[in-house]
């Protein structure tokens, strides 16, 4: 039994991994850089910078902001005076699922998608130990060599001679994530936007490409919602700091400004909480994901009536879908054989503003949270692919 819809409703959007989607951004840089490369599911650099409309260039700057979706940025453009100098000639790109970083990333930095990655979600069933591990902080989850199988495109880049540089916080230097999906740049920490920024220019002095990363918009929006002031002034400061960017780079270089996914608000009064939801508990192991993408591992032969019941429950504020029905739709893109087992047995997305939590292993914290990702909503799944040469 499945609940999931042939058709998605309106407001949801099926993820992409080619095309106009987040995985082809960095083989479309490469592309713009003159190399040949294609990814494990089939995507072509050359084709990625054609789709992508991304001119050639020897310098090559990427941007990833963290949370930074479409339709959060185009709302809040007031704040965003460089940013939204770009919107006019920006193109939409889809991002994986869930739309998340810990999904996303590996989603970016290989060109393929999760099924391939293994990275599926903010937690995730480790495969060995059959417990949760955390995807963000690398707890309990497998060497990410081993995890993550799929060559990263600036792994790939490195070895055909290109200059390649990472640049951001020092607690990311040799993470597991840095390690699963962005190996094979020099990593060069700095920790305040003004210090990355001099980083990255002084980096392109020279031909190469650099991937610089920033997370406080993301922050700013999960502590206190996207429409706040405090989300408001974390875009201004990255505004401004890019635009001074774009002012002190090398004549010809390209720059380009993307994001992993955007954000959504929750509706505390539309919040199930496992741990408090008999009919939810039944017959489950584990509950993964995040609260609007969860993977639910149910136990032996139990995956239909876990379905059946989480459906009742959530009514229309949820997709429900079997792990088989899912993959077939195609969520989480060409699926590796490794990767099938840390997939839920069944797999939810939240709809509106609803959430999902288990305040049995989640931190006090974390059910705090006002913003909120990773589920099908436009919102969440369309991030900005802005682009300019200096």
């Amino acid at each position: 039994m499945t609940v999931l819809p042939e058709v998605l409703p309106d407001g949801l959007l099926a993820p992409r991994y080619d095309g106009l989607a987040l995985s082809s951004v960095l083989p479309g840089a490469a592309g713009a850089l003159g190399l040949d490369l294609t990814t494990a599911t089939g995507t072509s650099s050359l084709r990625a910078r054609a789709d992508l409309g991304l001119p050639a260039a020897d310098r090559v700057c990427v941007v990833l902001v963290d949370g930074l979706g479409h339709a959060n940025l185009t709302e809040r453009a007031g704040h965003a005076p460089f940013l939204r100098s770009l919107l006019g000639t920006s193109r939409v790109l889809t991002s994986s699922f869930p739309s998340t970083t810990a999904a996303a990333i590996g989603t970016f930095g290989t060109g393929t998608s999760p099924g391939r990655t293994g990275m599926l979600g903010y937690t995730q069933r480790d495969t060995v130990s059959g417990r949760l591990a955390n995807m963000v902080s690398w707890e309990g989850a497998a060497d990410p060599r081993d995890l993550q199988q799929e060559p990263p495109v600036l792994e790939r880049l490195a070895e055909a001679g290109v200059e390649v540089s990472s640049v951001g916080p020092a607690r990311f230097a040799g993470s597991g994530m840095t390690v699963a999906a962005l190996r094979g740049a020099r990593y060069l920490a700095a920790e305040s936007i003004a210090d990355r920024v001099d980083t990255v220019a002084f980096e392109l002095t020279a031909p190469g490409i650099v991937y610089l990363y920033w997370g406080d918009v993301d922050k700013a929006g999960h502590h206190h919602g996207w429409r706040s002031r405090q989300w408001g002034d974390a875009l201004s400061d990255l505004d401004r700091e890019l635009g001074r960017l774009a002012r002190s780079l090398p004549h010809g270089t390209l720059l380009i400004v993307t994001a992993d996914h955007g954000m959504v608000d929750v509706d505390r009064s539309k919040r199930w909480d496992v741990a408090k939801t008999p009919e939810l508990g039944r017959g489950v192991d584990l509950v993964g994901g995040e609260p609007r993408a969860v993977h639910v591992y149910a136990r032996p032969d139990q995956s239909s009536s876990v379905a059946a019941r989480w459906s009742s429950v959530l009514g229309d504020d949820a997709i429900v879908a079997l792990r088989e029905d899912a993959v077939a739709a195609g969520w989480f893109g060409p699926v590796a054989d490794h990767v099938l087992p840390a997939i839920g047995d069944v797999v939810v997305a939240m709809r509106g503003r609803a959430t999902v939590v288990d305040s049995r292993t989640q931190t006090a914290a974390s059910l705090q949270l006002v913003g909120v990702h990773g589920s099908l909503t436009r919102t969440e799944m369309q991030v900005p692919l802005l682009v300019t040469t200096t």
